[in-house]
């Protein structure tokens, strides 16, 4: 049973990593053409899954966003994202819609 569990965490590794490669934008990939990643992790398995984690995957996340049409995008650097509860500019704005009600 333990050999079994092993199997499908090894299968299940080796196939986020081809989805990985195949999904990470050709100028992001680092050290070799995206093209012989795919071959590395294909044929390698999971040294090659293990290979791409380690020297092959972008050093920056990316995040897909909705408004941008699902355009990959790096995060911005800077300042943290802010939540509408902290942006004095909404919070006026919702207070004079309040006393608009009113």
């Amino acid at each position: 049973m333990p050999s079994v569990i092993i199997g499908l965490a090894l299968l299940a590794l080796w196939l986020y990593c081809l989805f990985d490669v195949i999904t990470t934008p050709e100028e992001d990939v680092r050290n070799l053409p995206k093209f012989m990643w795919v071959l590395i992790v294909v044929f390698l398995a999971d040294v090659g899954a293990l290979t791409w984690l380690l020297v092959g995957r972008p050093r920056a996340r990316y995040a897909m966003y909705a408004a941008g049409g699902g355009q990959w995008e790096r995060p911005h650097s800077g300042e943290a994202p802010r939540g509408p509860d902290d942006d004095p500019e909404f919070l006026r704005s919702l207070e004079r819609r309040l006393r608009d009600e009113d």
